[in-house]
């Protein structure tokens, strides 16, 4: 592939997505927090690290950071934020025309933000979160919503052809991240009241494997029934999304609704069901332990 290309980011999801990149033919310039962490990831998929952000830039036509929210992107990409350990950022060595496709998931206006700062040094962003969880990024299966010019998105769309199934152009730039949170606030919802029903269905002495045949068969089907319901009942909160995240993006979608004047009272109420999760010491867990809360309001366990 001609295109160089460059990955900032290389945790759960990043790591995943970056080795689909070079399984399609893509050379990568790969940079991450903890050095030791793309060093293994280089040693293994083959790829250059870089030692900042700034030399990813340097060495690159196009620039993707998957990281875990908006401080550490403008960290990364404009030496501001979260920058921990500080490094020089993308913009401090961007050439003019670099595309930076960030897939992190962060609120619609600081992507904006952090756009207009970039296009002061010539240099273009795609907002492109996605969706899928870790299994999805490993197969390359993921979703992604991206928002940006269409020239932007149609040059980012070989790297997303890569690591996706489902790719969207869902609208100008910060529209990928509303279409992100929108999905992650219903997603956190929807996990709750899986919670909720077998919990009912537990006290009101109903077969539980029934309960789920049944919901999964009909119109109380859900992906989080399939995804979240056996984990939530086996208590294994082995980490796919962890519950901090997901906090973070119903905050988020929260703040966004409501400076708009769109009221989501759901999403607040499982707000605060996440966040006493994470006031118990879960946040790093996967988000089905907000059964955790919901067992202690009910005073039974699955």
């Amino acid at each position: 592939m001609s295109e160089r290309v460059g990955f900032i980011g290389l945790g759960i999801m990043g790591s995943r997505m970056a080795a689909n990149l070079r399984r399609a033919g893509f050379e990568l310039t790969v940079f991450n927090r903890t050095r030791r962490t793309a060093e293994d990831w280089a040693a293994e998929h083959g790829a250059r690290v870089a030692s900042s952000p700034a030399e990813v830039a340097a060495e690159c036509d196009t620039v993707i950071t998957m990281v875990v929210d908006g401080a550490q992107v403008e960290g990364v990409l404009l030496g501001t934020g979260d920058a921990d350990p500080p490094a020089p950022a993308v913009r401090d060595s961007a050439r003019d025309g670099l595309l930076c496709v960030d897939m992190s998931t962060i609120a619609p206006s600081q992507a904006r933000r952090i756009a207009a700062a970039l296009a002061e040094r010539g240099v273009r962003l795609v907002d492109a979160p996605v969706t899928g969880s870790a299994p999805r990024a490993e197969d390359g299966t993921l979703t992604i919503m991206a928002g940006g010019a269409t020239e932007d998105y149609d040059r980012a769309r070989p790297l997303f052809a890569a690591m996706g199934e489902l790719v969207l152009h869902v609208g100008p730039l910060g529209q990928g991240q509303m279409v992100k949170l929108i999905n992650n606030a219903v997603a956190a919802v929807n996990a709750a009241t899986v919670g909720q029903a077998l919990l009912v269905g537990r006290r009101t002495g109903v077969d539980l494997d029934a309960l789920e045949r049944v919901m999964a068969a009909g119109s109380g089907g859900s992906a989080m029934l399939e995804l979240k319901g056996p984990a939530m009942r086996a208590h294994d909160y082995t980490t796919l999304f962890k519950l901090e995240h997901m906090l973070k993006d119903v905050r988020l979608c929260l703040e966004e609704g409501q400076a708009a004047g769109a009221p989501f009272p759901f999403a607040a109420l499982v707000r605060e069901v996440l966040t006493a999760a994470r006031g118990r010491g879960l946040g790093g867990e996967d988000f089905a332990a907000l059964i955790e809360v919901l067992e202690a309001t009910s005073g039974i366990r699955l």
